[in-house]
């Protein structure tokens, strides 16, 4: 038995196909198979029910593969501890964004990164909070950059930047005069929102709700650019965070109008495990950043 066994048992559970496990710990899938059927032989107990058709795992597998992503999070804490490298900004760090954040905060930020610290080795990875919070609890990520929210409590925040959402209306919209609007007038509108899944979907719909505001049930947009793209078609308006916006008040048929009473805004977090001993690294990280967003606010 060895680390490796463990990383094949968590890998064919989270995919529950043995091909697609195998390309994932980037081994042949009759060598992930067979280390399967040789680590159940060592252990005595059966782990999967094997079918043409899909992985199935039994009780006593459910169990061990739980206590291999623990054994796995620990082996990590171990080697950054080890490496003598928690102070020092080099070596490789995976830091997981969200889909909005990440495109609009990441060109603003690594050419500094990279300046700043030259031997960093950045890994960048995308999905939404959910997704981020299991990988970063399984200790695949080593912090993560997002808007603070309930699923990120248990763990440590740097705060990073409280960022202002602005009401995007079509160009030919009667709004589209002012440069900035009172909340309170969206009472009784419809606006267009994100999907199911992203954060910002329910950080924004709070602002609208409470101004009196409802859901457009009949779209819900994939990505900030697709809600863009509907408000330039007339497809109605929406709330988008300052880091997407252009440079100017209107561009591509949206403009872009300040609100106020409130002003809606979500607060950006860096993201880390409580234990990490990668902790002084993060403090720096969030300090480069938080300066840069700070020269573009």
């Amino acid at each position: 038995m060895n680390i490796r066994d463990f990383e094949y048992l968590v890998s064919l559970a989270e995919h529950r196909h043995f091909r697609k496990a195998a390309e994932a710990c980037f081994v042949s899938q009759p060598t992930l198979s067979g280390q399967i059927r040789k680590l159940e032989d060592e252990l005595g107990t059966v782990l999967l029910e094997r079918s043409s058709r899909r992985v199935l795992f039994t009780d006593a597998g459910l169990q061990l593969v739980e206590q291999a992503k623990s054994i796995l999070k620990e082996i990590k804490t171990f080697k950054d501890m080890a490496s003598g490298q928690g102070d020092e900004m080099s070596g490789p760090m995976h830091i997981g964004f969200i889909p909005t954040v990440g495109p609009y905060l990441l060109p603003r930020i690594v050419p500094s990164l990279k300046t700043h610290f030259p031997d960093l080795e950045l890994y960048l990875h995308e999905a939404q909070t959910s997704q981020l919070v299991h990988q970063l609890e399984d200790g695949k990520l080593d912090c993560l950059v997002l808007a603070s929210v309930e699923e990120t409590k248990p763990f440590k925040e740097i705060e990073l930047y409280n960022e202002p959402m602005s009401l995007a209306v079509p160009a030919d919209h009667p709004w589209a005069k002012s440069e900035q609007l009172d909340m309170s007038n969206l009472k009784g509108q419809t606006v267009l929102m994100l999907g199911d899944g992203h954060c910002l979907r329910d950080q924004a719909l709070g602002f609208c709700f409470a101004a009196g505001a409802k859901d457009d049930e009949r779209f819900k947009a994939t990505s900030l650019e697709t809600l863009r793209n509907m408000v330039a078609a007339g497809g109605g308006i929406t709330l988008l965070p300052e880091l997407s916006l252009p440079g100017c008040r209107e561009k591509d048929g949206v403009c872009y109008l300040k609100a106020f009473n409130p002003i809606p805004s979500r607060t950006l977090a860096l993201v880390y495990r409580p234990g990490s001993p990668l902790r002084q690294r993060f403090e720096t990280l969030a300090g480069v950043i938080r300066q840069r967003l700070n020269e573009l606010s």
